[in-house]
């Protein structure tokens, strides 16, 4: 791990939460936000990026991710909540306004705040999802995709207890790494879909392999899991109809979600034109779901371009 990045945690609504922090932001500073199954670290390269420009780059670990504390009750958890840990960092380190980089999961609690708060958020970089007020649903693929295996209540328990944390995130970033949906058989679970002969992505290393399996087995995967697929992605009450500040979405042309129902159809809509006036997108050739790690250059490259002309 990069030795320049610090390491701090603060007290967000009763819970120890970890941030990993680098450069001073003489000019802007940016929060980044992680999906699933990511922490802190899936950003490693874009925080130095951002640092070496000029700006002052935070990323979090989620309750119940790498070295944050879970909630006390996961019932309680709920996708206001991971906003509210958003805004509470904001406050505790006195930042009137942001940039945040977002990605997977990640870009609803970041959406959410830009909607709920636009005077708090200067722009928003999003990786594999682009401006949505309200869910896409998945309700026209099967029964072996993975959100609803995930999603139902011990599914993911009994298919991740047969094997160690090390097996389970190289199996989910080999799957998430492709250009197909995860989707198992009958008779199948989703570990079943690689194993140890599956080779890993080019770009994902040993060293980042054990850089995960440390994190989550600090967390464990099942807290991981209960907010992107366990519950309800509803609209968050205080957001407004539309995004008021620039966005920019940087898609690898090969990540799987290019493949959900209707989102290549959105992404061209009206709709999008509607809620995100100031939008922009660019697509990586070869780009996967990883797009950040794999080609971490060129999207630091497009991350940097986008901030300083908006700051």
């Amino acid at each position: 791990m990069d030795q320049r990045i610090e390491h701090s945690y603060l007290t967000i609504r009763g819970l120890k939460l970890h941030i990993a922090h680098i450069g001073k932001g003489e000019t802007a500073t940016l929060l980044f936000v992680h999906g699933f199954p990511e922490v802190w670290y899936s950003w490693r390269h874009q925080m130095v990026a951002a640092a070496a420009a000029g700006f002052r780059a935070i990323a979090l670990d989620f309750p119940g991710y790498g070295l944050s504390e879970p909630p006390a009750d996961l019932a309680q958890a709920s996708w206001q909540g991971l906003m509210n840990d958003l805004l509470a960092i904001l406050d505790s380190l006195s930042i009137s306004k942001v940039f945040l980089v977002a990605k997977d999961f990640g870009v609803k609690p970041a959406y959410d705040l830009a909607l709920c708060h636009p005077g708090r958020v200067c722009g928003v970089v999003s990786l594999g999802v682009p401006p949505i007020v309200e869910s896409l649903g998945f309700s026209a693929l099967p029964e072996g995709f993975y959100i609803h295996r995930w999603k139902e209540p011990g599914r993911a328990e009994a298919d991740f207890g047969r094997f160690d944390t090390r097996r389970i995130l190289r199996t989910i970033y080999i799957l998430f790494s492709k250009s197909e949906i995860p989707i198992a058989k009958q008779g199948q679970e989703i570990m079943d879909l690689a194993d140890e002969s599956t080779p890993m992505p080019q770009w994902f290393t040993e060293e980042d392999l054990s850089a995960y399996t440390n994190l989550y087995n600090k967390s464990g995967l099942m807290t991981a899991i209960q907010i992107p697929y366990r519950t309800k992605a509803a609209k968050a009450e205080c957001a407004k109809p539309r995004f008021e500040m620039p966005m920019f979405v940087i898609m690898g042309q090969k990540d799987y979600t290019l493949k959900f129902p209707g989102l290549k159809e959105y992404m061209s809509s009206e709709k999008l034109k509607e809620i995100a006036p100031d939008y922009e997108i660019t697509y990586v050739p070869e780009g996967s779901h990883f797009v950040q790690e794999q080609f971490p250059d060129l999207v630091n490259q497009l991350m940097v371009d986008f901030v300083s002309k908006h700051v």
